[in-house]
């Protein structure tokens, strides 16, 4: 029989009693007392204190996302469309504001995985992955993120919530997402990285996660900087025939910006930019993202928009003719 290490059997030791320590309240389907209420309480705030550190801000060119430390070299998991692509100089900005510099590694397209190091030697604290086979329909899961991007005296933001589906190319939890989360960490309840975040739904309670079993599969591509693979619609939870515009936009003060813009998309072709702000689409001001999502969801593959935006000082009004998924 084969012997196992001293270490190794005390790290399994104590990974078993944290697991048994987890409260009751976590296995039922809603809590059911004031009790309960107060051990899920406690138990997140001990999560969150052992992982926010471990959660980053990432500014690549024009956007920004989150991303999370995976391993003492420096690496960082994150969304491919927010690593995008591979040697990309990227600013990385830790809860306490502390800034360094990395670069972007590699990407897979077709799920949304990527992935970004650390070049400067400064000090960091990183957390451990999961495996997406002990993801189970209705378990708890945290959230944290920077919605919106980083924000001067805010720590990443946390959002607690439960796993509504469970599949291998991605997982839809009711942790609410806005831009700027992309990239960010979606925890269990041991403070393992399930899965990170890639698609917000048709609504922000309705999120789609990249699966962190493809992180492992791919690792070795993923860090030297191979970038491959063609977007997924399963990740976008719609319709294939459902219309298709191309951008990702967030609220910002009262105002809706866009985020990022995906080449070669209907949006990118009507030549819309990061950092513009939608003021109008068809004449309708917008401001909220639930109704820019909503004035979507009514139009048809194939029909043409009028999208009235503010770039700096000033207003340019273009035609955007909506592609399919």
């Amino acid at each position: 029989m084969k012997r196992i290490p001293f270490a190794v059997l005390s790290i399994l030791l104590l990974t078993s009693i944290a697991r048994a320590q987890l409260p009751a309240a976590f296995d039922k389907r809603v809590p059911e007392t004031v009790r309960d209420l107060q051990d899920i309480e406690n138990h997140v705030q001990q999560i969150v204190a052992d992982v926010m550190p471990a959660t980053v801000c990432l500014r690549i060119g024009n956007a920004q996302g989150s991303g999370v430390f995976i391993d003492r070299d420096g690496r960082i998991l994150t969304a491919g469309h927010v690593s995008g692509e591979a040697g990309r100089e990227a600013i990385i900005i830790f809860p306490d504001g502390r800034r360094a510099r990395g670069k972007t590694l590699g990407a897979n397209n077709s799920i949304d995985s990527g992935m970004v190091i650390l070049t400067e030697r400064v000090e960091f604290t990183h957390v451990p992955m999961a495996k997406s086979s002990e993801v189970k329909r209705g378990q708890w899961c945290l959230s944290l993120g920077h919605p919106g991007g980083y924000k001067p005296n805010r720590p990443p933001v946390v959002r607690l919530g439960r796993v509504q589906v469970n599949d291998p190319k991605g997982i839809i939890s009711d942790c609410t997402l806005v831009g700027g989360d992309s990239g960010g960490p979606l925890f269990d309840m041991h403070g393992r990285v399930i899965r990170i975040h890639s698609r917000i739904g048709g609504k922000i309670s309705a999120n789609v996660h990249v699966p962190i079993d493809t992180y492992h599969d791919t690792w070795g591509r993923l860090a030297s900087g191979d970038v491959w693979g063609t977007p997924s619609p399963v990740l976008d939870i719609v319709k294939p025939a459902e219309p298709y515009l191309g951008l990702r936009a967030f609220e910002d003060q009262r105002t809706l910006k866009i985020e990022s813009v995906t080449p070669g998309s209907p949006a990118d072709r009507a030549g819309l930019k990061i950092n513009d702000v939608i003021v109008k689409i068809d004449n309708r001001p917008l401001t909220k993202i639930d109704d820019f999502t909503a004035l979507l969801r009514g139009k048809r593959p194939g029909s043409q928009l009028n999208v009235e935006v503010q770039r700096g000082d000033n207003i340019v009004i273009t035609a955007v003719t909506l592609g399919k998924r």
